[in-house]
């Protein structure tokens, strides 16, 4: 049986653990989610002042990594369809320097409101499994990027290394559900969502094939940490 994706069920549960999550995200991960973060900015640096969008944004810890990466005039659009995830986001843009230059959006990935070829980087951060359409999500990113420019996708992927892909399987189908729920209860288990989410998404060459098909071109991916995540990107 496949995961429920649909909007109604990704809002809700996103919603109820909007106030933990940016927690739950270090705790889970052992802070190994900052340094991804960290690869992908450097791998998909900014260049020049042309805008950079950040989709399914969450709380926006990737956009303002790219913000920090890049230079002054540059504005960072943050989207995400979760208004409570944003609520947090705008929170933490309140404590930011530099702030102002980064504009939270309820948005949906899979119909952004933005004119074609507008960003010279386009974004997502761990949040493009959970769009429903992910080739409808992967066509938007491409359509709003510039021609030149490059879309990003950094996506929990699965190990296929032994002993590793054994030990992992069985922190994320046991452990982190359990710790999950007890850190950050909610209706919808969203941590029990998770490692089914990432069982069933493509990654490797599934995944990068896809964004080829939406239109990007030299489609490289680099497997991070043991293969826990992996960096996709392409070129419009």
């Amino acid at each position: 049986m496949n995961v429920d994706k649909s909007n109604a069920r990704v809002k809700q549960m996103f919603g109820e653990i909007a106030p933990r999550y940016d927690l739950m995200n270090h705790v889970l991960s052992m802070q190994v989610d900052r340094y991804w973060r960290w690869r992908t900015v450097r791998r998909v640096a900014p260049s020049g002042n042309a805008p950079i969008l950040d989709v399914c944004t969450g709380t926006g810890d990737l956009a303002f990594a790219y913000l920090d990466r890049s230079s002054p005039g540059t504005e960072v659009m943050a989207t995400d369809f979760c208004p409570e995830m944003l609520d947090v986001g705008r929170k933490k843009q309140q404590r930011h320097a530099e702030g102002e230059r980064v504009t939270f959006l309820e948005a949906d990935t899979q119909q952004l409101p933005f004119d074609d070829d507008t960003f010279q980087i386009v974004s997502v951060g761990f949040g493009l499994r959970n769009v429903a359409d992910t080739d409808r999500g992967l066509a938007e990113m491409t359509r709003v990027c510039q021609p030149g420019g490059r879309v990003a996708v950094l996506e929990f992927s699965n190990p296929r290394w032994q002993p590793f892909k054994f030990v992992y399987g069985c922190y994320m189908k046991f452990l982190l559900p359990f710790i999950g729920q007890l850190l950050a209860r909610n209706a919808e288990r969203a941590y029990n969502y998770l490692p089914q989410s990432v069982s069933e998404f493509p990654d490797g060459q599934a995944l990068a094939d896809r964004l080829q098909q939406a239109g990007l071109h030299n489609v490289q991916y680099q497997p991070l940490t043991l293969g826990i995540a992996t960096l996709y990107v392409g070129v419009k």
